[in-house]
């Protein structure tokens, strides 16, 4: 509760100007309401009691232009409670999505068309029920105080008390209607569970006992029922007693109050303060928070539960790559840099159900490493680099780029992932190609990346950096390139290629991954779509699901008879680039690996 309540005060905090923007809008109704008794007072008093007809009516067209500026307070009042809403369903779509996702929930879909509407609809008129009644109450008790105060002895003492009876009565309300449909909720899934089998009941012989158990369901809503109602008795008792107890007070001490100084017309404008302004607001407050902010209670609880409330586990957005070069080269001599990406004990499922894709996997990847991660159709590949990449948060473990933790800003800010389908957006060809850096590419850098990745052809054919794309003209392959381009002139260095070829031909992938293993500073991991890819990396990471493996191609030829399968009867089309020094191994620690500490030590 605590820690919800800290939430909504940081909101609130962060949103203070879209704040004073309600509540500015919502003065001007402040100001109807005062003018509703005072101006019918004056129009009484100084004008049509005193015998002067023309200044009533000039006190009636101030209130009713008073009405006219509260209608228009009124009208700029929703797109202020629209800013104020809206992100409040965007993090509860977040939250839906995200558990659904991870607890492969089948309610996620009506969590997120249904109750978060009803969320983000019974907010906004909670917003302007409360925020209505706090203005309406502000300016009527102005009007009463400004006729006659004796006025307030009256009306205050009984509006103080209907608020604070309702108010009694929230919590307890919001719990019983919440058992309610928690009652009516079982009474349904029942139904629905015997309704399609009365056959084999009769059959059965079961009469008996399934009609004890639906009973025991109906009676649990019963129950329910009439314990709401109850509170639903004291609900209408706080609306007599706050709203229609000051106009029998009023009333009742009329001779009273004229006999004190208390004039007729602000007699009659008290009235109309009460009937007119505190009984409609007090009852549009009783049944909004009494019925919606109950409802509202009971579907966020389902929406972000107890557990979530600190939002300890979500999906994490796909972040862009940062500008900042903090690795322009290879590194001199000196301390040794961090790994390019570690994975710790991590694990990962798609549902608390589910088999686990990555089971306790352990994975260094050294920085100028150049990793190609191979597998049968899925094994878990892509979600080994939606893992690294922060797009998917494992159930348990560790994963860092470079020394930061994923998901994090500064882990997402060096590396970039190229996934299967490649984005093109309509723009010219540099607009697309610098799309992860800050300020335009130059034109040299531009045209020597598109000719390491081999762009360069397309990049003529289409008439330079300057033309034009419209991304539905382009092949699979065209787009591929330039996303693989793009992603070569980021700042990141890690590249996490997730089939990121599979349009191309061979040649052409054999160009591009060459391009990335041979940047300056880069780190490359491959998803292969070819076992060639395998042959250029150096190392080699096999998905099996049952066995995990790591080596050079040659050393998983000989130990691994899975990667045997896969390598099958191919034959190179192409030789492997030369390699001058060692790479730097590769370590794999699965608690299924089989490669032991030759392939990990």
């Amino acid at each position: 509760m605590r820690g919800r309540t800290a939430q909504v005060r940081g909101f609130l905090r962060a949103r203070w100007r879209v704040l004073a923007r309600l509540g500015g809008w919502s003065v001007l109704e402040a100001g109807q309401t005062f003018l509703v008794g005072y101006a019918l007072a004056r129009a009484l008093d100084a004008g049509f009691l005193a015998g002067r007809a023309r200044g009533g009516l000039l006190w009636l067209a101030v209130a009713g232009v008073g009405t006219v500026a509260g209608a228009f307070g009124t009208g700029r009042v929703y797109g202020a409670v629209a800013a104020l809403v809206e992100p409040v369903r965007d993090r509860l779509v977040e939250r839906v999505v995200a558990r659904g996702v991870r607890e492969a929930d089948g309610g996620a879909l009506s969590g997120l068309t249904q109750q978060v509407e009803i969320a983000r609809d019974t907010l906004a008129g909670l917003v302007m029920v409360s925020r209505s009644f706090l203005f309406t109450t502000a300016g009527a008790l102005i009007g009463l105080f400004s006729l006659a105060p004796r006025l307030l002895l009256v009306v205050v003492p009984p509006l103080l008390a209907g608020v604070a009876l309702f108010a009694a009565t929230l919590r307890p309300l919001a719990r019983r209607q919440e058992a309610f449909l928690v009652a009516d909720e079982a009474l349904a899934e029942e139904w629905g569970t015997v309704c399609p089998g009365l056959r084999d009941v009769t059959a059965a012989g079961a009469e008996a006992q399934v009609g004890a158990g639906l009973g025991s369901r109906v009676d649990a809503e019963l129950r329910a029922a009439r314990s709401l109602a109850r509170f639903g008795v004291l609900r209408v008792a706080s609306l007599a007693l706050g709203g229609q107890l000051p106009l029998v007070l009023l009333l009742a001490t009329a001779p009273w109050l004229l006999a004190h100084g208390v004039t007729p017309g602000a007699l009659v404008g008290a009235l109309a303060y009460v009937t007119q302004s505190l009984l409609p607001a007090l009852q549009n407050l009783v049944h909004g928070l009494g019925t919606s902010g109950s409802r509202l209670t009971v579907v966020l609880r389902r929406l972000v539960p107890p557990g979530e409330a600190g939002g300890r586990r979500r999906l994490v957005p796909p972040a862009q790559p940062g500008t900042a070069d903090t690795r322009p080269g290879r590194k001199a001599p000196g301390p040794p840099s961090p790994a390019a990406l570690t994975l710790t004990s991590v694990t990962f499922a798609y549902g608390p159900a589910s088999e686990p894709v990555l089971d306790g996997l352990d994975l260094v990847v050294p920085d100028g490493g150049h990793l190609a991660v191979v597998g049968p159709s899925g094994i878990g590949k892509s979600t080994l680099t939606a893992v690294a990449a922060g797009l998917l948060v494992p159930a348990s473990g560790v994963v860092r780029v470079y020394g930061h933790p994923v998901p994090g800003t500064e882990a997402a800010a060096r590396r970039v992932l190229i996934p299967q389908e490649a984005y093109v957006h309509t723009g010219t060809l540099a607009e697309n190609l610098g799309y992860f850096r800050a300020d335009p590419v130059p034109e040299e850098e531009l045209l020597a990346a598109a000719g390491a990745v081999g762009l360069t052809p397309l990049l003529e054919t289409l008439g330079g950096p300057r033309a034009r794309v419209e991304p539905a003209a382009l092949s699979a392959g065209e787009r591929q390139l330039i996303a693989l381009t793009r992603a070569y002139l980021s700042r990141a260095p890690l590249a996490l290629l997730d089939e990121a070829t599979c349009h191309l031909d061979p040649e052409a992938e054999a160009r591009a991954e060459r391009a990335f293993a041979e940047r300056p500073g880069g780190t490359l991991v491959v998803v292969a779509h070819r076992i060639s890819s395998a042959r250029r990396a150096d190392r080699v990471l096999v998905m099996d699901g049952r066995r995990t493996e790591c080596g050079t191609h040659h050393e998983l030829l000989r130990t691994s008879p899975l990667y045997r399968d896969l390598v099958g009867g191919w034959t190179p089309r192409f030789g492997r680039r030369a390699v001058t020094a060692s790479p730097p191994p590769v370590r794999c620690g699965s608690r299924r690996c089989g490669c032991g500490p030759r392939f990990c030590g």
